[in-house]
């Protein structure tokens, strides 16, 4: 049933985790079809490559976040 409404109305996304200020995934509330940002701002499906890149990249982020703050502490 979840899956009419997503094809009669369009799918209601919202955000599932927050990798960088910029990237983020999303999953459908009715279907959790799981979407993640492109390079250039567009939705694209999460797939399994996806999801690794998108873990580095989270891991990356963190890192220079910590940095930064150590940075601007002393």
């Amino acid at each position: 049933m979840n899956h009419i409404h997503c094809s009669v109305f369009g799918h209601d996304y919202i955000v599932s985790k927050d990798v960088t200020r910029y990237v983020k995934e999303y999953q459908c509330k009715h279907c959790k079809k799981q979407m993640t940002t492109s390079v250039n701002g567009n939705l694209i499906p999460l797939t399994p490559k996806f999801q690794e890149i998108n873990s580095v990249l989270k891991s990356m982020h963190r890192k220079k976040e910590k940095r930064k703050t150590l940075v601007f502490n002393r």
